[in-house]
């Protein structure tokens, strides 16, 4: 059973799996800093300033403090808001992620072409076509 793991683990496509998705971390990681340290505050220059990652929609503010007469009784309750700018941002990110695997997809179909228009090596006679040819050739004697 060890061997047959061994075998499936080392077969090409779990190997280039592996590869692909390490390599789609890596990626998501750079295009995730992209989005977030370049493109949002170029875009939040032209909507007004501020980033779009604190931009939310305030339901209920967050108490720090209540007081009961005299008394204070100190209950935090955190704020309740819709974090309508986080998920911009995380669109904007899918976006472009799409559109940079689209950009390597794209880049390796291209390779693949290239491989397979090379032209093929016509099939080599069967025994029988070598074999009518030959008669034909005794028959034109």
């Amino acid at each position: 059973m060890l061997k047959e793991f061994k075998s499936f683990i080392m077969t090409g496509n779990v190997v280039d799996l592996a590869i692909a998705v390490i390599l789609a971390g890596a990626v998501s990681a750079v295009v995730k800093g992209f989005v977030s340290m370049i493109m949002m505050p170029i875009i939040g220059m032209f909507t007004g300033g501020g980033s779009f990652a604190d931009m939310k929609l305030v339901l209920s503010e967050a108490v720090v403090e209540v007081k009961d007469g005299d008394t204070i009784v100190t209950k935090a309750v955190p704020e309740n808001a819709i974090m309508y700018g986080a998920w911009i941002d995380t669109i904007i990110n899918l976006i472009i992620v799409g559109f940079v695997l689209f950009m390597i997809v794209k880049a390796y179909n291209k390779t693949k072409k290239k491989e397979e228009e090379a032209p093929a090596a016509p099939p080599a006679p069967s025994k029988e076509e070598v074999l009518l040819g030959e008669i034909r050739d005794l028959l034109k004697k």
